[in-house]
């Protein structure tokens, strides 16, 4: 039932897909900046020469920090104050085309031209007005991101009916983010064949981002299109205001265990994650074009994963799954930190990381976003007050923060040493990402699972 009292649809299959799909187009448009934006700046070096031209200091800057790092922690920062104000008036929104698609609708263009944007320096050699250009435009881009995301992920606590529907609808949008993440991961393959037409490594890392702000527009523009949130949303609109509807959100106990949690866990994923191509050219001195098919395997293996993920979960509960998601991630890290100094092949070195991480990484991509809309549900049911947004916005608020925290992090460490010669700032960045994880895991083991899945049940969800 909606706010007004009336009946809503469960939404067929096919639109199932068409809101996951969504998620594979702003997984491929946000890869970009969130992923490569350390890599275009700050690249790593071969035989003491760049992939690129420099266009912003390379240097430090106080001390300690870089602008590159700089312009990715305050970009994370500015995204995840933004998150908890998205999502409080997309919960207020009472427009008539959609509380949610109104905001989706109005992102898309903008958040899909600036993941170019930023990769457009001004200048073609080392500017302060290439430092200024970087700033504004990650601001611009995380501003729009937000706009377009936030509301995508309330949706699903609305359209997904109980904890089955939201698990599915967590397990679509895992496979389609995957698949995003996983075009987006073939970036040196794909920038490797233009420069073989004639293309300057620059250019044809540029054209290899156009080309993927576009498609990512294409599906991004499917939830819109398709998704009726007044057939199939349980519409209710909050009128609590922004800032106490926050408050109250992590008043939550459950909540604010799990998104402790989750912040520790992104400040190691980001490290790692972004660190993955330092781990592979560096340290094992295998060529940049492995780390794409690399990707692509580990993001395969890890499809084999989500069916049995899913049934799992049903089974034994979301929680002891994420535990054994963490460890994992432990063994990845320590394991990354002797990577190159093994008494085996390099490239089997490699490869093992990609066995490793495809399991974790199936895990952490279906599981976290059923919760947060479990949780969400569970609170509107106690409260009255439904308010998914707030939810998923205070969670990404967290993530982001986590992820910045990483921005600044991984340039610092990396300067300590980023060649093969000296690897020390690279093998430093795993020992880091191991602490955040252990810190992470123990935080998550106080979430009360039982508690949310009852609450639930007493609302009359099949459980």
């Amino acid at each position: 039932m909606n706010s007004n009292g009336n009946s809503v649809m469960t939404l067929p299959l096919w639109k199932k897909w068409m809101y996951a799909l969504g998620q594979l187009g702003w997984s491929l448009t946000s890869y970009s900046v969130g992923n490569l934006l350390t890599y275009f700046y700050l690249p790593p070096e071969s035989s003491s020469k760049s992939i690129f031209p420099p266009f912003v200091y390379q240097g430090y800057i106080f001390g300690i920090l870089t602008i590159i790092g700089l312009v990715l922690a305050s970009g994370r920062l500015f995204d995840a104050i933004t998150d908890p104000l998205v999502a409080g008036l997309s919960d207020r929104n009472k427009s008539n085309f959609g509380k949610r698609r109104l905001f989706l609708a109005i992102s898309v263009l903008p958040f899909s031209l600036l993941s170019i944007l930023v990769f457009i320096p001004i200048t073609s050699y080392v500017s302060i007005v290439n430092a200024i250009w970087l700033f504004f435009t990650v601001l611009l881009f995380y501003w729009f991101m937000t706009m377009y995301v936030t509301p995508f992920f309330a949706l699903m606590s609305e359209i997904g009916h109980n904890p089955d529907e939201r698990l599915n609808l967590s397990t679509y949008i895992s496979i389609t983010w995957a698949i995003g993440f996983a075009i987006g991961s073939q970036v040196y393959s794909i920038s490797g064949i233009l420069e073989k037409t004639g293309l300057s490594p620059t250019a044809a890392f540029q054209y290899t981002i156009c080309g993927f702000a576009v498609i990512g527009f294409i599906f991004m523009l499917l939830p819109i299109i398709f998704i009726d949130e007044k057939k199939y949303a349980e519409h209710h609109v909050s009128e609590e205001g922004i800032f106490k509807s926050v408050v109250t959100a992590f008043k939550n106990k459950n909540f604010l265990l799990f998104t402790l949690s989750d912040l520790g866990y992104w400040v190691a994923l980001t490290i790692a994650s972004t660190g993955l191509v330092y781990y592979i050219t560096t340290l094992l001195g295998l060529d940049k074009s492995l780390v794409s098919f690399m990707q692509i395997v580990m993001f395969g293996l890890s499809f084999v994963f989500y069916v049995p993920i899913n049934l799992i979960a049903k089974k034994i509960g979301k929680k002891r799954l994420i535990i054994i998601g963490f460890i994992i991630f432990m063994i990845v890290y320590i394991y990354a930190f002797v990577l190159g100094l093994l008494p085996f092949s390099k490239l089997a070195q490699g490869w093992l990381v990609v066995i490793l991480l495809s399991l974790p990484l199936a895990i952490f991509g279906i599981l976290p976003n059923a919760i947060i809309a479990d949780i969400a549900d569970a609170h509107g049911y106690e409260t009255g007050i439904y308010k998914a947004g707030i939810f998923f916005g205070a969670r990404t608020f967290m993530s982001k923060l986590g992820q910045s925290l990483a921005g600044i992090i991984f340039p610092s460490v990396l300067l300590l040493g980023k060649t093969a010669a000296n690897p020390i700032g690279i093998r430093l960045t795993a020992v880091i990402a191991f602490v955040f994880a252990v810190a992470s895991l123990i935080l998550f083991t106080y979430y009360d699972e039982k508690k949310v899945l009852a609450t639930l049940k007493e609302k009359g969800e099949k459980v």
